[in-house]
């Protein structure tokens, strides 16, 4: 058994680099707490529209590319073609349930339902409605109301209802750009409380500075399980492009479509309850590194035990943790995003044809 052959190995320093790359992108949507106000660009549309992107992308290359390359791996270790086969669909559903298992864990990171809250349309329908009467006045002196204890519960990117999660991000940029606006520095939702009220003591456990810590503690509990649910998508971009780093360059680039919002939900629920702009914008990046750390994982193995066998094995499993991503995390967000289903079919579908059309000009 040999390591990566010389071929693959021209292919190393583009893989880790497409990974960083993919991996950083939750910087971009981490950016937004030096710039508030580009919250307002991530509308339902928009990201619906993005994921939905995504997931065409890497559904049409999970199974049209990369379980090909699993098969024909398996032939190439000197299997038959039927068996190989076989093989290869039997390590696609290792890897759905590989990725059920780590769904599982997130799941429990997160208390065991994603905190979910559930919220009529008619509730979501309200807070849309104060979020645009608050931003029409943001020119005017006059506050966004304040974020309530039910706000704080309801952490962004943790529910089953990321319009209203949306709404959330909208109303902390609100409030932190209104402050700002006024020439303050904004300091962290809670401690700002707290000086409004000199004669309180500074030390004195409030329900307040208990609602900061319990925002802080569920904000770097969703980068954490954003970390571990990173981890296959690194995996996966690092295996693709050592097979082929065409293909492996449209998948990093779709990852790193759906990584921007993820920056976006952990950065700025941190800067939010702590008013530390460089805090929240570290815990966002470090839970995009986790790619990198999958890659380094795979080189690892692949260095000192490469084997067409093996190979097959990473792409069988790769491509069906990536079917798992597509059909139930990014279609099922996108559509909750748009119920009215107005933008994500058509971009599921666009995402199949930018990969089939990259596959067909490769080959060109």
């Amino acid at each position: 058994m040999s390591g990566i052959n010389s071929e693959d190995k021209d292919n190393v320093g583009i893989a880790f680099g497409l990974v960083i790359g993919a991996g950083a992108a939750t910087g971009l949507g981490a950016a937004v707490v030096f710039f508030p106000t580009l919250v307002r660009l991530a509308s339902r549309r928009t990201l619906a529209g993005a994921l939905g992107l995504s997931a065409g992308v890497m559904v049409y290359v999970s199974f049209v590319e990369i379980f090909g390359k699993a098969s024909s791996a398996f032939e190439d270790s000197g299997i038959e073609e039927d068996t190989a086969y076989i093989y290869a669909t039997l390590c696609f559903f290792g890897g759905v349930v590989l990725m059920v298992i780590l769904n599982s864990m997130v799941s429990c990171l997160l208390g065991g339902h994603h905190h979910h809250h559930h919220h009529s349309p008619n509730q979501s329908s309200n807070k849309g409605t104060t979020f645009t009467q608050e931003i029409s006045n943001v020119d005017q002196e006059v506050m966004p109301r304040r974020m309530s204890n039910e706000d704080h519960a309801n952490l962004p990117c943790c529910s089953d209802d990321p319009a209203a999660d949306l709404e959330t991000l909208h109303n902390m940029a609100a409030e932190i750009e209104t402050t700002e606006n006024q020439n303050k520095t904004w300091e962290g939702n809670f401690r700002a409380e707290e000086s409004d009220s000199p004669d309180s003591p500074e030390e004195e456990d409030t329900p307040e500075t208990k609602d900061s810590r319990k925002l802080m503690r569920m904000s770097l509990n969703t980068a954490l399980a954003i970390g571990i649910h990173n981890f296959p998508e690194g995996l996966a971009t690092f295996v693709a492009t050592l097979g082929d780093p065409k293909v492996g360059g449209v998948l990093a680039v779709a990852i790193a479509i759906h990584n921007i919002p993820e920056g976006l939900c952990v950065a700025m629920p941190v800067y939010y309850a702590t008013g530390n702009r460089w805090k929240a914008f570290g815990w966002a990046m470090l839970s995009g590194m986790s790619e990198p750390f999958a890659a380094l994982l795979g080189w690892a193995i692949l260095a000192n035990s490469f084997s067409d066998k093996l190979y097959g094995i990473l792409f069988g499993i790769v491509s069906g943790m990536m079917v798992v991503i597509s059909t139930r995390e990014l279609l099922p967000t996108a559509h909750r995003y748009d119920p009215e289903d107005s933008v994500v079919t058509y971009s599921f579908i666009a995402g199949m044809c930018i990969m089939a059309l990259s596959l067909v000009l490769f080959l060109l």
